[in-house]
């Protein structure tokens, strides 16, 4: 089963009614780093008025949000629903405010930390996860030129290529296709190609 979440971290802001918002956005698989990240944006803004946030992680399938002062369901909330349909997860999105001296009103609150969170995630790099096989293919010359078809239609990352006394080609397969993918080859190649499994890792098809 596959996932989406987001590489590194990310920040982007924008002013409302004189209020500055500032989203950010960290990739945290664990709910330790997810807290981690909030306290660190809280130490980089101690002066702001608030300090929102929201969080969804595979571990233990935890979810949590925070208005951090704000009315109830005007930040946490908002934000949490941006990453939700967004379909991400192992991630953790703070939205800081620093208030302007208008209000804003409920319902602007709600789309001011949508907008937040938003920003955040377009600015992030999106990572689509899913557990994958490295392969090994080794096969002679005239067999190379036969086999892209097959690579292509099973959308395989290639890692490299070595071109010595036979062809040697490194790659990553998504682990529900590696069976089907391989006997193919083999049949494709009339057995005259050997594949050779090295690795099971969470590999980014995005």
């Amino acid at each position: 089963m596959g996932y989406k979440t987001v590489k590194g971290r990310a920040e982007a802001s924008f002013i409302e009614k004189k209020s500055e918002f500032i989203g950010y956005i960290c990739h945290t698989p664990t709910e330790q780093e997810a807290l981690d990240f909030i306290s660190e944006i809280r130490g980089k803004h101690r002066k702001a008025t608030h300090n929102c946030y929201a969080y969804i992680l595979r571990e233990n399938n935890i979810s949590r949000h925070s208005d951090d002062g704000e009315p109830g369901g005007t930040a946490g909330v908002p934000i949490y629903e941006v990453l939700r349909k967004e379909g991400l997860t192992d991630v953790t999105c703070v939205v800081t405010r620093y208030f302007g001296g208008i209000l804003l009103g409920a319902g602007g609150l709600v789309r001011a930390y949508t907008e937040g969170a938003k920003i955040a995630v377009d600015k992030a790099e999106i990572l689509n996860m899913e557990r994958a096989d490295r392969l090994i293919l080794t096969l002679s010359y005239t067999l190379y030129g036969k086999i892209g078809r097959v690579l292509t239609a099973y959308d395989v990352r290639t890692e490299r290529e070595d071109f010595g006394a036979d062809v040697k080609i490194t790659l990553y397969i998504r682990e529900k296709d590696r069976e089907g993918f391989t006997a193919e080859l083999i049949d494709l190649c009339n057995g005259s190609i050997n594949v050779e499994k090295t690795d099971n890792i969470e590999y980014n098809f995005g």
